[in-house]
C-alpha cells in the first residue's frame, strides 16, 4: 500500500512538472535600432558556430525560415521558423522567452521542445551570447512560413511526455570556466560544449536518444553518417597537429585524414566565416582530449590478395583515375590509406562517399568527387567498399556491409 501511495505521489509530481511551464506574453517585434551592431555581429558569429541556418532552413528555402527535416529513430522533426515573423516565427518572442527556449527547452507557448533542438548544449551559453544571438535573429528578414508538422507517432506528439526525457537526459546549467585551464583551450571547450554542440553528432546516444556523457565525443551517428570519435583514443595515419586540425575545421579537408562531407561539410563552411580564433580554440581543446595512436600500415601480401576481389576491377574503372597511384596531380583524390572512412568501425561514411561523392563549396579546399548512386548497383557499391577496406586498411572486413549499403541506397532514393 505504501508503494502504491508513493507511485501515485510520484506520478502526480511528474504530471505537475510536465504541465508546469507557462506561456510567455508576446511582445512587439523590435527594430534594428533596439540592438547594438556589436551584439548583432557577435550573434551572427554564434549562429555560424552553432550552424543555426542548417537546421532552420529547408533545401532551397529562405534562410532561417524552417522546414529542414531532422531524422531521428522516432521520426522526422522539422526545424522551426526563427525569422522575426510575428505569426510563424519568433518575432513576438521576448528575450526571456528566447532564453528559456535555449536553456530549458520550453517554447513561448509553454510547450516542451523536442531535443532535436540541442538545448542540452545551448543551456551552457553565456548571457551575452544568448542576447547577441537574439539580436542577430531579430534583425533577419521576416519570412511568413509555417514549418511542416513533425512526422512522429501520435504518442510522441504529446509534448508533456518530453518532461520525462528531460528528467532522464537533460541537465540545465551554464558553462563553468576552468581557472586552471589554458584560456584558449577553455574557450574551445565552451564552443564545443555550448554553441558548437559537437556532442550532438559526435557522442553516442542511449535508448532514449540522450547523449552518453561518459563517452562524450567518442563517436556517434548523424543523418546516416558516422561522426568519428574526436576525443579519447583515436587511430590516425598521421597525428593531428594544431595547424592541420584548425585548417580541417575551417576548410573541411586534410590530405592526411580525410574530407568533410555530409552533416560535417557545412560546419567548415560556417567556421570559415568566423574569426580564425574560433577554429583555433576548438582545435586546441580537441587536441587536449585526444589520445592519438598511429595505425598499422597494410602488409604487401594483404594488398596483393585484395586485387583478387571482385571490387578490384570496379575500382579500377570508377575510382583509380583519382585515387590510384598513377592519378594526375590535377585529379589526385585523397589517399585512401589515410582516409578515416577506410578504417572506420562501420562502412557508413565510405559507402556515402561512393554514393554521393563530395562537392566542396567555392571557398573550401580539397578535390571534388562525383557520386555514383545513379551508376552503380548496391552490389557494386558493396564490392568497391569491400575492396577499398581490404586494399588500403589493416582492419578486418566491414561488418553488415550489405545491410548498410541497402539502407543508405534506400535513403538516397527518398526525396
Amino acid at each position: 500500500m505504501l508503494l502504491l501511495g508513493l507511485l501515485v505521489v510520484a506520478g502526480l509530481a511528474f504530471l505537475a512538472y510536465a504541465l508546469s511551464p507557462k506561456a510567455m506574453e508576446p511582445v512587439p517585434r523590435q527594430s534594428r535600432a533596439a540592438f547594438s551592431e556589436l551584439a548583432i555581429e557577435r550573434g551572427q558569429r554564434v549562429a555560424r558556430i552553432g550552424n543555426c541556418q542548417v537546421c532552420h532552413t529547408a533545401k532551397g528555402g529562405p534562410s532561417y525560415a524552417g522546414g529542414y527535416g531532422v531524422e531521428t529513430p522516432f521520426g522526422t522533426i522539422y526545424g522551426t521558423n526563427i525569422t522575426p515573423d510575428e505569426e510563424t516565427g519568433i518575432g513576438s518572442w521576448s528575450l526571456e522567452a528566447f532564453s528559456r527556449a535555449l536553456r530549458e527547452g520550453i517554447g513561448q507557448r509553454g510547450e516542451h521542445l523536442y531535443p532535436a533542438f540541442p538545448y542540452d548544449h545551448f543551456t551552457k551559453l553565456s548571457d551575452g551570447d544568448v542576447s547577441a544571438l537574439y539580436a542577430f535573429l531579430m534583425t533577419r528578414e521576416p519570412v511568413r512560413r509555417a514549418a511542416p508538422e513533425n512526422d512522429l507517432p501520435a504518442l510522441l506528439r504529446f509534448r508533456p511526455l518530453l518532461a520525462g526525457w528531460k528528467l532522464l537526459g537533460f541537465s540545465e546549467g551554464r558553462f563553468e570556466p576552468d581557472p586552471a585551464s589554458d584560456e584558449r583551450v577553455d574557450y574551445g571547450r565552451y564552443l564545443v560544449e555550448g554553441p558548437g554542440h559537437c556532442g550532438a553528432c559526435h557522442t553516442p546516444r542511449n535508448l532514449i536518444q540522450a547523449e552518453k556523457s561518459s563517452q562524450a565525443l567518442e563517436g556517434g551517428l548523424s543523418a546516416g553518417w558516422s561522426a568519428p570519435a574526436i576525443a579519447g583514443r583515436i587511430e590516425v595515419a598521421v597525428p593531428w597537429t594544431q595547424g592541420t586540425l584548425e585548417t580541417y575545421l575551417r576548410d573541411g579537408y586534410s590530405v592526411d585524414h580525410g574530407a568533410a562531407a555530409g552533416p560535417m561539410q557545412p560546419v567548415g563552411v560556417n567556421l570559415a566565416r568566423t574569426p580564425g580564433e574560433d577554429a583555433g580554440a576548438i582545435a586546441a581543446y580537441l587536441l587536449s582530449v585526444m589520445n592519438q595512436d598511429v595505425r598499422r600500415q597494410v602488409e604487401p601480401s594483404q594488398a596483393e590478395a585484395a586485387e583478387r576481389l571482385p571490387g578490384a576491377a570496379l575500382f579500377a574503372g570508377a575510382c583509380a583515375q583519382c585515387h590510384g597511384g598513377g592519378a594526375s596531380a590535377s585529379a589526385q583524390g585523397l589517399p585512401l590509406e589515410r582516409s578515416g572512412a577506410t578504417h572506420a568501425e562501420t562502412p557508413r561514411n565510405l559507402v556515402n562517399f561512393i554514393l554521393h561523392g563530395r562537392q566542396p563549396s567555392a571557398s573550401a579546399i580539397g578535390p571534388a568527387m562525383p557520386g555514383f548512386a545513379a551508376i552503380l548497383t548496391p552490389a557494386q557499391v558493396a564490392e568497391i567498399a569491400a575492396y577499398v577496406r581490404a586494399r588500403y586498411s589493416s582492419e578486418p572486413p566491414f561488418a553488415k556491409l550489405g545491410e548498410t549499403v541497402d539502407e543508405l541506397v534506400a535513403k538516397a532514393a527518398r526525396p
